[in-house]
C-alpha cells in the first residue's frame, strides 16, 4: 500500500532512499559478471554472442540467424493490425517533427579583425540502439531512439533486441524500427549485445554511439564501454513524481502513478500534494485500480517499496522536494502549472495540467521519452539529435590577426613552460631586421 508521510524530514529521507534505490551491495558482484561478458565478446565475437544467448535467453541461435532477414521485416507488416501501423506512423511523424526543431546548426563568424571562428556539427557514422524485451514489447523505444539518429543524419542505424520464444521479435517492434529509419536489426540482448555494438564481431560492425534503456546488466555494460563509444546515459528504473492540488482527479492521479509502477518492480511513483483529502483518495484509488491489474505482481511490488505520498504545506514546498529528487517525469496536475514551472530546476520532462498524462510523452507528443533517471536530471537531459552529433571548432587567423595577438599568446606559453608553443607563434610574427641574403637588395 502507498504510504502517506506528513513530516518534511521523513519525506526528504524517503526521497533520497528511492532516488538511490539502484545502489545496492549486489552491484559489485553484477559488475564482475558483466566485465567477464564484455571481455569475452570482445575476444570471441559471434561465438560468445551465441553462447550467451543460449545461456541467458534460452534460445539456440546460429550465426546466420543473428540478423533479422528482409523477409521477416516484410512479414511483420502483415502481423500487426492497421490501427497499430497507423499509430506507429503517427508517432514517428510527431517525434520527427519535434526533433527537426532541435538539430544543432553549424555557424561561422567572420570578424573585422581578420579572425574567423565557428562551429561545425556532423553526425556520427553509426549508431547502435538497444530495445529491451523480456517483460514486454516496446515499439515506442525503437521510435524514440531511431528517429533522432535519423534526423541527425546518421548513415548507419543498428538495433539490437533480445529474442523471444522461437527467436521471435515482436512484429510491432520490427515495424516501428523500420518506420523510424533502422537499417540493421540483430536478435541479441543483454550485456553481450552492448559489447558487440562497442567492439564489433564478424556479424555486427562496431558503432560510435550506443543509446537505449535496459536492465542493470545492460546499464553496467554501457558504463564499461563508454570511452570506446559514446552513450546516451546510464538509465535506471522509471519514475514519476506528481504534484497535485485539490482540484486534481484522484482516479487520474492514481492511474498516472500506476503507469510508472507497471514498468518494473523497481519503478518509483511519488505524489506530493498540499491536500490531505486528495492524498487519502489517491491511496484508495491505487488499491482499487490494482485489484484487477494485469501486471499486478510487479506493479504492487513497486508501489509497496518505491511508492510514496507526501502531504506538503504548499506547492512551493512540493517544488523544492521535487528539485531534490530530480524526477525523470514530473507531472504538474495543478490549476496553474505555468506559474510553478519557474520554480522547477531539475526534471527530465515536465507534463503540465490535468489533461497531460505522462503517457502522451511516452508515445507521440514529440519530445523524447529516453530521459535521465535516479537524480541525473540535475545535470543531464533527454536523448536528442545532439546525442548523435559532435562538433568541431573552426578557427582561422589572418597574418595581421596573429600579429595582434602574438605577444599575449607567447606570454601564456612562457607561463606554462611550453617552448615550442611560443616558437610556433614567434616564428610567424617576428619582424626581419634585414632582407634575406639572396634578395636583390643584398
Amino acid at each position: 500500500m502507498l504510504r502517506i508521510i506528513t513530516q518534511r524530514s521523513e519525506a526528504e529521507s524517503e526521497l533520497r532512499r528511492i532516488m538511490n534505490r539502484t545502489q545496492s551491495d549486489g552491484v559489485l558482484e553484477q559488475e564482475a559478471s558483466v566485465r567477464r561478458i564484455v571481455d569475452t565478446v570482445r575476444q570471441q565475437g559471434d561465438a560468445a554472442l551465441l553462447r550467451y544467448t543460449q545461456e541467458f535467453d534460452g534460445q539456440s541461435l546460429t550465426r546466420g540467424q543473428l540478423r533479422v532477414t528482409g523477409s521477416e521485416l516484410d512479414a511483420a507488416y502483415q502481423q500487426i493490425p492497421k490501427r497499430l501501423l497507423d499509430a506507429i506512423q503517427l508517432a514517428v511523424k510527431q517525434v520527427e517533427a519535434f526533433h527537426r526543431q532541435r538539430v544543432p546548426k553549424s555557424w561561422v563568424d567572420f570578424a573585422k579583425d581578420g579572425v574567423v571562428l565557428g562551429k561545425r556539427y556532423t553526425p556520427v557514422d553509426r549508431a547502435g540502439l538497444y530495445v529491451p524485451g523480456g517483460r514486454g514489447a516496446y515499439p515506442s523505444t525503437a521510435i524514440m531512439n531511431a528517429v533522432p539518429a535519423k534526423v541527425a543524419g546518421v548513415e548507419g542505424i543498428v538495433m539490437v533486441t533480445p529474442p523471444g520464444d522461437d527467436l521471435r521479435i515482436d512484429p510491432a517492434v520490427l515495424v516501428a524500427a523500420q518506420e523510424a529509419g533502422v537499417q540493421e536489426i540483430y536478435r541479441v540482448g543483454g550485456a553481450q549485445a552492448i559489447a558487440a555494438l562497442a567492439y564489433g564481431t564478424n556479424t555486427i560492425a562496431p558503432v560510435d554511439v550506443i543509446t537505449g534503456p535496459g536492465n542493470i546488466y545492460v546499464t553496467l555494460a554501457k558504463k564499461m564501454v563508454f570511452g570506446t563509444v559514446g552513450i546516451d546515459s546510464l538509465a535506471g528504473p522509471s519514475e514519476v513524481l506528481v504534484i497535485a492540488d485539490r482540484q486534481a482527479d484522484p482516479s487520474h492521479v492514481a492511474a498516472d502513478l500506476l503507469a510508472q509502477a507497471e514498468h518494473d518492480p523497481m519503478a518509483a511513483a511519488i505524489l506530493l500534494t498540499p491536500d490531505s483529502a486528495l492524498a487519502r483518495q489517491v491511496v484508495a484509488e491505487v488499491e482499487a485500480q490494482l485489484s484487477d491489474h494485469p501486471r499486478r505482481l510487479w506493479t504492487e511490488k513497486a508501489i509497496a517499496h518505491y511508492g510514496l505520498v507526501v502531504v506538503v504545506d504548499s506547492l512551493a514546498e512540493a517544488a523544492n522536494l521535487s528539485n531534490q529528487f530530480a524526477p525523470e517525469h514530473l507531472e504538474l496536475e495543478i490549476a496553474d502549472p505555468w506559474e510553478l514551472v519557474p520554480q522547477i530546476r531539475h526534471a527530465g520532462a515536465i507534463f503540465l495540467g490535468y489533461s497531460t498524462p505522462e503517457a502522451v510523452g511516452d508515445y507521440l507528443a514529440g519530445p523524447n521519452h529516453t530521459l535521465p533517471t535516479s537524480g541525473a536530471a540535475r545535470y543531464a537531459s533527454a536523448l536528442g539529435t545532439e546525442t548523435f552529433m559532435k562538433h568541431s571548432s573552426l578557427i582561422e587567423y589572418s597574418p595581421s590577426a596573429l600579429q595582434n595577438m602574438s605577444q599575449a599568446i607567447q606570454t601564456l606559453a612562457d607561463a606554462e613552460g611550453l617552448h615550442s608553443h611560443r616558437e610556433s607563434v614567434r616564428l610567424r610574427t617576428q619582424f626581419k631586421s634585414q632582407a634575406p641574403p639572396d634578395s636583390p637588395d643584398s
